[in-house]
């Protein structure tokens, strides 16, 4: 057992005890049923949390706002069924992964959470916009985004953040920093073609 903490919390136990059962030789798994109970599990201790959005009583949106409002040092990914809208642009997660997830997925999306956690808090920041603007534009149309204020709002502070991180995302090599960010960002210009449907 490792000395990284992570948190599963889904309401399908079957799914949690899955999700435990492939990580458990490389971290401390801790499993929660539900938003409360997830509650209860987290501490300073976790490091990482691994939490489904659509659960009965507390949502896994409340719960990510509990842990961010209480001030929790741990990096979030919603791992859910949730295809992403524009609501998730309000949401303080580092990542979002959308079910089905593989052993591989999830084994990396750990580590992600753990990479991002070695930086500050603008590196921080700065990977969490650029996942939701990933994760948009998996999910929604050229048209759709550009007619959207709040993802234009988005990326203007992405290009504020990279203007001002500009030297240190330098010192990264590319390879490194490329694997920061799982999902490829669609080269939207093609989305505009005449061959696009």
């Amino acid at each position: 057992m490792g000395e990284t903490t992570v948190l599963i919390v889904d309401d399908e136990s079957a799914v949690t005890d899955v999700y435990a059962a492939h990580l458990q030789d490389e971290y401390d798994v801790r499993t929660a049923y539900s938003g409360s109970e997830a509650l209860e599990e987290l501490d300073d201790d976790v490091d990482a949390v691994l939490l489904d959005r659509r659960m009965p009583g507390m949502s896994g949106d409340e719960v990510l706002e509990h842990i961010r409002e209480e001030g929790y040092d741990c990096r979030v990914a919603m791992v859910t069924a949730v295809d992403p809208d524009f609501d998730i642009l309000d949401m303080g997660f580092d990542e979002y992964v959308v079910k089905p997830v593989s052993r591989d997925d999830l084994y990396d999306t750990v580590e992600q959470l753990l990479t991002y956690s070695t930086y500050d808090d603008t590196f921080q920041e700065y990977f969490s916009l650029v996942s939701k603007r990933a994760a948009l534009e998996t999910s929604k149309s050229r048209s759709a985004l550009e007619t959207n204020e709040e993802y234009q709002k988005l990326t203007d502070e992405i290009e504020e953040l990279e203007t001002n991180l500009d030297d240190a995302v330098g010192d990264l090599e590319e390879d490194e920093f490329g694997a920061l960010f799982r999902m490829p960002e669609p080269d939207l210009d093609s989305m505009d073609s005449p061959s696009q449907p």
